[in-house]
């Protein structure tokens, strides 16, 4: 039986470029949001660090995971993020999910 995976990425954009970021991501919460394999892509932002971002995605399963990273929105992403932020990606498997 396969398992959920979740992905929880720290974004913090780089100087000038949070208006950027945020348009990138918002962007790309439809197209994440109707891949079959996914459960949960939302956005969330920083209280007191407005020009941070926590990306929130959970998927059924590794496949889900591999086919979201060959969509042409996720290459997308990959091609601009680095230039509007400094990045933290957590792949996670569940130890004690309700």
């Amino acid at each position: 039986m396969s398992a959920p995976v979740k992905i929880v990425a720290l974004l913090t954009a780089r100087p000038g470029k949070t208006e950027e970021l945020q348009s990138l991501l918002f962007g790309m919460a439809p197209a994440c949001r109707a891949e079959p394999g996914n459960l949960r892509w939302d956005v969330w932002r920083d209280q007191a660090k407005p020009d941070r971002f926590v990306l929130d995605e959970l998927y059924v399963d590794n496949a889900a995971v591999a086919a979201h990273r060959e969509t042409a929105h996720f290459k997308t992403y990959l091609s601009k993020i680095n230039d509007l932020a400094e990045r933290t990606a957590l792949v996670l498997d569940p130890a004690q999910v309700a």
